[in-house]
Order: C-alpha cells, then structure tokens, then sequence
C-alpha cells in the first residue's frame, strides 16, 4: 500500500470517528408505569454514540432537569446522582409517580465542547412516562428552545409503529429541519457500514417528519440546527454552536 493511500485512509478514518453523531440519553427503566410496577422510575442520563454503544462523553453540571405532570412542572436538579459511564461523568435520578398522567422529563445539559467538529453542542432532550393508564398529557410543549413535539403518542408503541413529530424552534415550526435518528444498540446489531449507524431524515415544509421504527428498544430522534450565536470554547475562542431537540420513544414486540 503506498504512503498517500495510507495516508487518505488514515484522514477519512480520523473523519469518519469526529464526525459520528452525539446524542444525549434520558432513559427511564420504563416508558409504562402501571399498579403492578409501580411508580418509581429511574432515569439514566448520559452522553454517547446509542449505535455504537459509546464511548461517553463527559456531562458537565446540567443546566436543567426537571419534569412537567399533572403537578405541574417540578424542578429535579437536587435529585441527579453522579454515576460513571465509559469512564466519563453522567447521572441517575430517582422519581415516584404518585398520579394518574403523562410525566414529561426535560433536560438542558451543560454546553459540550466538541474538538473534532469545532463546535459547542447543546441537546435540549426530553422523555415521556406514562403513569397509570391516564394517557393524557404527551402533548403539552416542555417550553425548550429546540423541541420535537410528538404528533404519534411517544409511548406504547409497536415495533413498526410510525412515529411523527414536528420540529419547533422558540415555539415555531422549523421546515425542512434535518432529524438524525439512532437505535440504543443492546449488543444485538453490528451496522454493517458507517451510514447505518445514524439514520437521517428531513422534516417536510411544516416541520413534520416521520420515521418506521423497524426494531424493538429505544429510539432516539435529534433535530439539530445551528444557533443564530457564537459561544466561547475552552480556548476562549469564539465557534458555533449545535443546538439539538431530542426526544426518546420506546417500541416493543409483539410477543
């Protein structure tokens, strides 16, 4: 092999890894609480490559984290315990439902510095309990400045169900918004090539967009644009900035 094709081969995998997509998780033990599991949920919160099962980012302090139900909105900051993933810093929180209703997690993480991409990024990210049986309240806005508002119930879904959502920045409908989507790979599916491991779509001239979830397990969606602002990096310099809405939904089998 001569030294320029080890070369070209070298830069495209350089790349290739910098230019994999990041997605913040806020994953509950369930998106279905019911009498017999009863109402305590926990939430794991972690920076990372769902698909290719990591590696973590480390999370600074998160700015937000909280959850809107049928209390209202509650704030959960208190609540995060730090924990480790791949060795870098992520979080746990503990939550008991005790009403009828849909919970809406949220979470504002803090800013991430990217140095492969030259960028900050920011993942405004949000979940969806279900508690009880009420089956009312998934779609009230969080109120975050890059959110996916569900068209299709985030919740009891189906492998092969169709999931729909639209894509809203500072409350407004964004056309032609690019959604990234990936699977959170338990193991079970190796991508038989870099373009399956982050599937993207674009939303229509509403902002809609749809996406066929073809496996069990959960799924996460990110609308990302770029910020009208530069933000400082680590370095003092100025750099865009990601901003990401990102919603999870979780599908099951048939059995």
């Amino acid at each position: 092999m001569s030294l320029s094709l080890r070369a070209g081969l070298l830069t495209a995998a350089l790349f290739s890894g910098a230019a994999c997509a990041h997605f913040q998780e806020l994953i509950p033990q369930s998106d279905t609480l019911t009498p017999q599991s009863g109402g305590q949920v926990q939430l794991s919160l972690t920076f990372t490559h769902p698909m290719e099962r990591g590696p973590a980012m480390a999370m600074g302090q998160p700015v937000q984290f909280g959850v809107v139900g049928p209390q209202g909105r509650q704030d959960l900051l208190e609540r995060l315990t730090s924990t480790g993933v791949d060795g870098q810093q992520a979080y746990l929180a503990d939550y008991r439902v005790t009403r009828p209703g849909d919970y809406l997690f949220y979470l504002e993480p803090a800013p991430y510095w990217e140095p492969g991409e030259g960028k900050m990024i920011i993942h405004y990210t949000k979940v969806v309990v279900e508690g009880f049986g009420a089956l009312e309240g998934w779609d009230q806005p969080v109120g975050l400045p890059v959110e996916i508002e569900p068209l299709s119930r985030p919740y009891s879904l189906w492998r092969g169900n169709l999931f729909q959502g639209l894509v809203r920045h500072q409350g407004e409908p964004v056309p032609f918004a690019e959604v990234e989507v990936e699977w959170r790979n338990d193991g079970s599916v190796t991508p038989p090539s870099d373009g399956y491991v982050t599937q993207v779509i674009k939303a229509d001239a509403n902002g809609v967009f749809s996406y066929a979830m073809p496996r069990s397990g959960w799924w996460g969606f990110a609308a990302l644009l770029e910020a009208e602002q530069p933000m400082t990096n680590p370095q003092g310099e100025p750099v865009p900035v990601e901003l990401g809405g990102l919603i999870w939904v979780h599908a099951r089998d048939m059995n």
